[in-house]
């Protein structure tokens, strides 16, 4: 919605740099959903193989819309324009934010088993779903989900952290949203206070603390591994 890029994105993106500095991996993932916000991914790659690569990626998905008469400026969903985005360009840049400010040490496929250190994004399709399973197979062990409209994302073979970036909707869905990001919205945290909040939950969910969607038993039907092209 309108508060991710200025909430939740950005908490997660601190969080993600503070993981970093401490030798932990970072993974960002949805091609589409950076499409327009590339520059700012490639201006920080470790050299320009890496750099190279995120470009391929960002390519092949406009050939790939473009041969199934779609188009890459068409992501923002009906949920994400009700939610006050109206374009992709919006979209993305807020959805850059979630990869914090560290250099991009890799660029990988989906469900490439990831063996770099540090922040590295990972290609897939916006579907959350899908993209989720792809980075689950590439080695996650924590997924972070960010919401503004609501999304009760759980995930059996992985714990799904939900973070909330309004507090009107984590009010509402207190209990399925395990961090509420709307206090930075409110004037009431700094994006800061609440990255450190993310972080301090990744060490305990790591550690054994179950998630709102764990705890409930939720996460059976949401592996969904991506299926290129048509299916029958």
């Amino acid at each position: 919605d309108g508060y991710s890029g200025i909430t939740a994105n950005p908490a997660l993106g601190f969080a993600a740099d503070t993981l970093v500095r401490h030798g932990g991996t970072a993974i960002l993932a949805e091609t589409p959903e950076i499409y327009g916000a590339e520059h700012l991914l490639t201006r920080r790659a470790v050299s320009d193989k890496v750099a190279q690569k995120l470009i391929e990626r960002i390519k092949w998905w406009e050939d790939y819309t473009a041969r199934n008469g779609g188009e890459m400026d068409n992501n923002p969903s009906p949920g994400n324009k009700a939610g006050g985005l109206t374009t992709i360009l919006e979209k993305s840049l807020g959805a850059a934010a979630k990869g914090g400010t560290t250099n991009l040490a890799g660029v990988y496929k989906y469900g490439e088993p990831v063996d770099a250190k540090g922040f590295v994004f990972m290609d897939s399709p916006g579907y959350d779903p899908a993209s989720i399973t792809g980075q689950v197979a590439s080695g996650a062990n924590v997924v972070c989900f960010t919401t503004g409209r609501g999304s009760v994302y759980g995930n059996k073979p992985c714990p799904s952290i939900k973070l909330a970036t309004n507090s009107a909707m984590y009010n509402k869905l207190s209990e399925d949203m395990d961090v509420n990001c709307g206090p930075i919205a409110d004037g009431d945290a700094s994006v800061e206070d609440i990255g450190t909040e993310i972080f301090e939950m990744f060490l305990a969910v790591a550690s054994g603390q179950q998630t709102k969607s764990e705890a409930q038993g939720l996460g059976d039907a949401e592996f969904i591994p991506w299926q290129v092209g048509a299916v029958m």
